[in-house]
């Protein structure tokens, strides 16, 4: 595929078919992606591909426990766990978790209630100790530890769609990190970037909805006039 047209038709795939993918494919995915960037080219992310039955089971189910907290937040129009929230009305919201997780298991269940059926599943972590998190005194939210981590899983992505596949990365696993850490042996200084799901798409998603450049860039300040053509 040619990189600019993977570039814009890389979608995020949900629904999956119940076709394999094979470990040298996954590997060959894997293999492409670690030609990311990172910091110092320290390379901190680790991998671990899920397989067996009874431990994916356990991941999805404690997925669950933070979907149920992020539907209510999205039904109610609040980006879920944004920082710049009222947290007194979100955990407000967050407390109808029970209801959207029992109108879940009345009916057949989304990409969530199934995500321990994907094809391959993927947990991402990032070592701690490998990112140069220059914001990390900052009194605000931390982000630059991210820019170490992140496009390596953009890359699996682009890899999987130069497959033929489709995945989806997805953070709600994180909200259960210390769970994870316990059930998945891992260490202090690692921690949960994000759950990665690849298959076989059953639809392919040729167009993608994106707002355009003139809406997100400037000149020479944030209220400056629009970048255009």
């Amino acid at each position: 595929m040619e990189l600019r047209q993977g570039i814009r038709t890389t979608p995020a795939t949900r629904a999956f078919t119940e076709t394999a993918i094979s470990d040298e494919t996954l590997y060959g995915i894997l293999d492409d992606a670690r030609f990311a960037p990172s910091g110092g080219n320290r390379q901190g992310w680790r991998v671990i591909v899920l397989k067996d039955p009874l431990l994916r089971t356990a991941v999805k189910e404690l997925y669950l426990e933070g979907w149920y907290q992020y539907l209510p937040q999205v039904a109610a129009g609040l980006t879920p766990f944004s920082v710049v929230n009222d947290r007194i009305e979100e955990a407000e919201v967050r407390a109808q978790a029970a209801r959207f997780a029992q109108d879940a298991a009345n009916g057949p269940g989304g990409f969530a209630e199934n995500i321990d059926k994907v094809p391959a599943l993927l947990l991402v972590l990032a070592d701690l100790s490998a990112l140069a998190t220059i914001d990390r005194d900052l009194d605000r939210y931390s982000m630059v530890g991210g820019a170490s981590i992140y496009p390596f899983i953009w890359n699996i992505l682009l890899a999987a769609h130069d497959r033929g596949l489709g995945g989806v990365m997805t953070t709600v696993a994180v909200l259960e990190e210390p769970a994870l850490r316990e059930l998945l042996t891992i260490p202090d200084h690692v921690v949960v970037a994000s759950l990665v799901a690849l298959g076989e798409p059953e639809t392919i998603i040729t167009k993608l909805r994106r707002d355009t450049v003139e809406d997100f860039t400037t000149i020479d300040t944030f209220d400056g006039e629009h970048f255009a053509q």
